[in-house]
Order: structure tokens, then C-alpha cells, then sequence
């Protein structure tokens, strides 16, 4: 039998090579082995929240923080209104 002696919380997604991402670091110092449970939702979509969460802790997005890519302002474009 085993004591746990420290659980977090988090959420993450599963990619499409079926790795588990977390939205957000872990507070904990490491390397060091973790056990891991897995709870699906019951609700098949993430909603736009969780999809922006796990985008902006994505490191793979890391290069938009660079300010050579803020190269748009409130003046810029159109508005488009959807006309459905």
C-alpha cells in the first residue's frame, strides 16, 4: 500500500500522438517520477476557455511572445460581420 503525499489538479489534452500536454507546468521541482490518472470528461468539446489555456501554454506558440511578430494594431483590416 502506498501514501499519497501530494496530489495536483490540472488539465490537459491528449494529442494526436496520444501524449498527454498539460495546459500549465506542474509546481514541482524535477525530474521525478509521478503516477498519473487520466479522467475524461463527459463532455466530448473543450470549450473555447480550455482550447485558449492549452494555446497559451503551448510552448509550440512561444515565438508569438516575440515582439517582431506583433505586427497588427486595433486600425488594421476590416470588421467582417457574418451574415448567416
Amino acid at each position: 500500500m502506498e501514501i499519497v503525499e501530494k496530489a495536483i489538479e490540472t488539465t490537459a489534452t491528449i494529442n494526436a500522438q496520444c501524449e498527454l500536454v498539460l495546459d500549465e507546468p506542474l509546481p514541482v521541482t524535477g525530474p521525478a517520477r509521478v503516477r498519473v490518472i487520466v479522467l475524461l470528461s463527459r463532455e466530448a468539446e473543450l470549450d473555447e476557455r480550455e482550447w485558449l489555456r492549452a494555446a497559451r501554454a503551448n510552448p509550440a506558440f512561444d515565438f508569438l511572445k516575440a515582439p517582431e511578430e506583433d505586427i497588427y494594431s486595433l486600425a488594421d483590416g476590416r470588421p467582417f460581420h457574418d451574415q448567416r
